[in-house]
């Protein structure tokens, strides 16, 4: 699997967040905010405990897609979440296919509640959009969630991505019901930086 993310220059900066390349030393800190059942309710995996945690976080890949988010506060950076960006490959008719490998970026994102309601998801996805359309290249970019999930959708809306579709019933949810899931993307024609 190719490493794509090698292209950016680590740390990246905003305002008030560093974002940087996960790592096997982020695990606890990370296990600490993604255990927690406002977290798990959404997250994509939520093993139960540290060990099964640590055991998906090196056989998925997690460290070759997933950015670490931290604050920048006086008292040293405070790792807050993680912005998930996948490298995908887009649609093309077989003779032109070619020219669609890895020409989009699928998002994701899981943040600790204690920081919530400062900007923080917003000013991370934003600066993760800005590398899918700057030093990445990319073509689109995409984040789905669960309808439920308001503050997911409502951040893809406020970073000015267009609403593509709501699944009715297309996603089963781990408390066994199923659940509809609303899906947003943005073209890099349309990215106001």
């Amino acid at each position: 699997m190719e490493d794509a993310l090698k292209k950016i220059s680590w740390p990246v900066r905003t305002e008030r967040l560093s974002l940087r390349r996960v790592n096997s030393a982020d695990v606890e800190s990370l296990w600490r905010y993604r255990q927690l059942a406002e977290v798990t309710e959404w997250i994509t995996a939520g093993p139960e405990n540290l060990e099964d945690f640590r055991a998906m976080f090196f056989a998925k890949d997690y460290p070759l897609k997933n950015l670490a988010v931290e604050l920048d506060s006086g008292r040293g950076s405070e790792l807050i979440g993680t912005v998930m960006l996948n490298i995908v490959d887009g649609w093309g008719q077989s003779e032109i296919a070619q020219r669609a490998k890895g020409v989009e970026g699928n998002l994701g994102w899981s943040f600790d509640p204690a920081y919530g309601g400062k900007g923080y998801a917003t000013e991370a996805v934003h600066a993760a959009i800005g590398l899918c359309f700057g030093p990445l290249g990319l073509h689109r970019v995409t984040a789905e969630c669960f309808a439920a999930n308001e503050p997911s959708w409502r951040l893809m809306e406020r970073l000015g991505m267009r609403k593509e579709f709501h699944g009715r019933k297309d996603s089963l949810h781990r408390s066994g019901e199923w659940m509809d899931s609303m899906g947003y993307a943005l073209l890099s024609e349309e990215w106001v930086d």
